[in-house]
């Protein structure tokens, strides 16, 4: 066995070994100190019946009556007299001549010293019996009464066993008490040891462990609670750190995609426009129809990039400033009713049918031109590429939180490939029909940045009526 070896006791354990041997050593101590209480007692009361009957000895042996005859307190006795040489005078057990000196006997020693003395399970010489002796001096002479050192005497000097016991069995019921509590207090330990490793370790700490209900488990209770609020404090901030980290990253994601496409949409109405100049500077011989023509061409793509750079300007806006957009109530209502009569003035050939159903007046807190954009890139999106004659706008919901709005054309929609896609920053389902139409790619994510500004979302489907299905939630307040 190595000598560095240490054997480790658990504390609960170590402390009920010290309780339990306090315990015992308490009852060992208790029982030595009456047992010894108890037989002193014991032997005085046998030594005091004794003197009582010796000092009623020694006047009838002064009167020279037969000492035979004094009742004896108990049932075999010996008398012995003596002198205060130690020489027996009388015994009624044995011939006095045969008998040596007693004076060297403790209890005659301690009767000529004090008057009287006892001595508790002596050897008898004479007889070859255990006594208990006591002795009484009077004048010169000494008279010591001896009991033989029966059972029954040992008996009677013997403790009281039924108190020894119940000493025993109260200390029994102590020790399974204190094992009992100190089992409460080692699972208290036990708990709270492997709660500080797992804390150690950085590890989670699952809080779903009972401690017993007293004043140590309620405090390990809470300082677990504590830790595990803690924990979860520190995971919530590490999780929107990490959110808040994703989301930086995002940005810069999209912002360096963003400008990408913004380099790319700018190179094709750039290069028309600086075309079409170099046309006009180069040739000033052209007829006025074609330099005509040349100029709407340049104010085609001049118009396209401010538009552009209007959407784009919109989403950054709301990207980055949204705490800066002012807010107001705006009567939804209002925007869709003046959208629809712009579309009234629209040509037959080109016009688009707006069929609202709003039973209740929709007010919301929020900016008015962000919602009027949503509304407006939504019928501007159906009447350039859906293809159909008629769109739909409804409110399907509306309570004291958000209004829910669907709204619907009967074109020809898009394939089911293209649908996560439309929100996307300049996605186009056909890129040289939208260019056609002076789209910028950028309406949809418009409509979207738009929204979520309210506090809503949006989704698209194929609709019922053939076209796309846009719904959107928006938050009154």
């Amino acid at each position: 066995m190595a000598m560095g070896l240490k054997i480790r006791f658990k504390y609960h354990h170590l402390l009920l070994g010290v309780l339990l041997l306090f315990c015992w050593v308490m009852l060992f101590c208790s029982l030595g100190f009456q047992y010894v209480r108890e037989k002193q007692f014991k032997t005085e009361l046998i030594n005091s019946k004794l003197q009582i009957y010796n000092e009623h000895l020694i006047g009838e042996f002064k009167e020279g009556l037969d000492l035979g005859d004094v009742e004896a307190p108990f049932d075999t006795i010996r008398i012995t007299v003596l002198t205060k040489t130690g020489n027996v005078l009388y015994d009624n057990r044995n011939n006095p001549k045969k008998l040596g000196n007693h004076l060297d006997r403790p209890e005659i020693r301690e009767a000529l010293k004090n008057g009287s003395g006892f001595s508790i399970d002596r050897y008898s010489d004479s007889d070859g019996l255990q006594y208990f002796y006591s002795a009484t001096r009077s004048g010169n002479i000494i008279l010591r009464t001896a009991v033989p050192y029966s059972e029954s005497l040992r008996e009677m000097l013997s403790a009281d066993m039924a108190f020894l016991w119940f000493m025993f069995a109260v200390t029994l019921i102590m020790s399974l008490m204190g094992w009992f509590v100190m089992r409460q207090l080692g699972q208290t330990i036990t708990r709270l040891n492997k709660f500080a490793a797992k804390a150690e370790k950085g590890e989670k700490i699952d809080n779903n462990e009972v401690f017993p209900h007293n004043e140590l488990g309620e405090i390990s209770q809470h300082i677990i609670n504590l830790y595990t609020e803690l924990q979860a404090t520190i995971i919530d901030r590490d999780k929107q750190y990490r959110q808040s980290l994703q989301q930086e990253q995002d940005k810069i994601r999209i912002k360096r995609q963003l400008t990408n496409n913004i380099n790319h949409e700018l190179k094709t109405p750039v290069a028309s426009i600086q075309v079409c100049l170099e046309t006009l500077l180069s040739g000033p011989k052209l007829s006025e129809e074609k330099s005509h023509k040349f100029l709407e061409q340049c104010y085609s793509h001049c118009e396209r990039l401010r538009n552009l750079l209007n959407d784009v300007s919109l989403i950054t806006r709301m990207e980055e400033g949204s705490s800066l957009i002012q807010k107001s109530n705006v009567v939804v209502n209002d925007i869709i009713n003046e959208i629809k009569e712009e579309m009234d003035f629209l040509p037959q050939d080109n016009g688009f049918n707006l069929h609202v159903d709003m039973d209740k007046t929709v007010v919301i807190n929020g900016n008015q031109s962000l919602i009027a954009s949503v509304f407006r890139n939504l019928t501007e999106n159906a009447m350039a590429y859906s293809g159909g004659k008629n769109i739909y706008i409804s409110l399907v919901d509306l309570n004291d939180d958000i209004c829910k709005f669907v709204f619907e054309d009967d074109g020809v929609g898009v394939d089911e490939q293209h649908l996560p896609h439309l929100f996307e920053r300049f996605y186009r389902v056909d890129k040289g029909r939208s260019r056609k139409h002076g789209g910028t790619g950028l309406g949809l994510s418009i409509v979207k940045h738009a929204i979520k500004f309210h506090g809503g979302d949006v989704s698209v489907a194929k609709s019922d009526k053939g076209g796309l299905k846009f719904t959107f939630t928006l938050k009154i307040k």
